[in-house]
């Protein structure tokens, strides 16, 4: 089979096309004809050695943390797949490999695939999905009646966590550009700020959550529109690691020594207005991927693709889109 594969970590890395054997799987997996590919940003932080404190891959690596497909070979322990299941996956971290035309995974790591959705569609579901599920239900432990913020949540990760924390109860306030405000209000958001147009520190304060989707500069701008007197959290997916992410993940002592001099500045900028800071990394999770579809099923959402047309080898090229470029949705490798 064909797939995108690297050699080793490098800053300017590029994906080969190579022809290597079509994946074995054990008892408890399925093999995936795949049928779309995401590209995210995962995959520079991949590919440059970027998170590889956090994962460290053999080399060559077969790239690519997302798909979908179709089940043409099951594990004898396998139960709840059959052959011909349309699925995806946030494929397991430790076992990625989506660019490629066929892969093993773990059957509890995949979900049917959304009833309304198709394979192109579609696969901008498990990633982005279950980062909102599992920042939502156990990063912030986020309660019905508390409110959240998502700042830049116009964009893929707002389309999905929207709908996933109105099915929570809460009310939800998102920023971001002009042309998204309709579809997000529609989304369910309570409030829309236009960056443009409006400093969401000056508008806001006493929230109870807020989930940062731009990075280490919007820091301070966070904490400050967050209640301090206690239970107040912030969640980022950008800003980088803490002592609480590395404990929470098992690692070592000297990892967990790493994380807490990293996200020193962070947690102490966090601590003095009595605030949670929390990052997360998103894992496979077959059984919460089947609570996001149903909520996708139930609100009849179809996340926005970019409309560029790529194939497998033109796989850097969608990789700089992604890394350089202004893409209008997910970008998706076809195959």
């Amino acid at each position: 089979m064909k797939a995108a594969q690297i050699i080793k970590y490098s800053k300017d890395f590029e994906a080969k096309i190579v022809d290597v054997p079509i994946p074995e799987i054990n008892d408890d997996e399925v093999l995936v004809q795949v049928k779309a590919a995401a590209v995210n940003p995962l995959e520079k932080l991949i590919g440059t050695g970027a998170v590889k404190l956090i994962q460290n891959y053999s080399m060559p690596l077969i790239l690519g943390n997302e798909m979908s497909g179709i089940v043409v070979k099951v594990g004898k322990n396998v139960t709840q797949y059959q052959i011909n299941d349309a699925v995806y996956s946030r494929l397991p971290l430790t076992k990625i490999g989506a660019f490629a035309e066929y892969v093993a995974v773990e059957a509890d790591a995949i979900g049917l695939l959304a009833a309304n959705l198709d394979f192109v569609s579609g696969v901008a579901v498990p990633l982005t999905g279950l980062t909102a599920f599992q920042g939502l239900h156990e990063e912030l432990e986020a309660k019905a009646g508390k409110s959240v913020f998502i700042s830049g949540g116009s964009g893929s990760f707002g389309q999905l966590a929207v709908p996933i924390a109105k099915s929570m109860g809460l009310k939800v306030i998102v920023s971001g550009n002009s042309e998204s405000q309709e579809h997000i209000l529609a989304l369910g958001a309570d409030q829309y700020i236009d960056y443009k147009r409006e400093n969401y520190w000056e508008v806001l304060h006493d929230v109870d959550y807020v989930i940062d989707t731009l990075g280490a500069s919007e820091i301070a701008h966070e904490l400050s529109i967050i209640k301090s007197d206690g239970g107040g959290r912030l969640l980022s997916l950008q800003a980088g690691p803490n002592r609480r992410f590395a404990i929470a993940n098992d690692f070592p002592f000297w990892k967990q020594k790493l994380f807490s001099i990293s996200g020193m500045k962070i947690d102490s900028q966090a601590a003095k207005r009595n605030i949670d800071y929390h990052f997360i990394f998103v894992r496979s999770d077959g059984k919460q991927l089947q609570e996001v579809t149903k909520i996708i099923e139930d609100n009849n959402i179809v996340p926005f693709v970019d409309p560029t047309h790529f194939m497998l080898d033109d796989i850097n090229e969608a990789l700089s889109l992604v890394a350089h470029g202004h893409p209008k949705g997910k970008v998706v490798i076809r195959f």
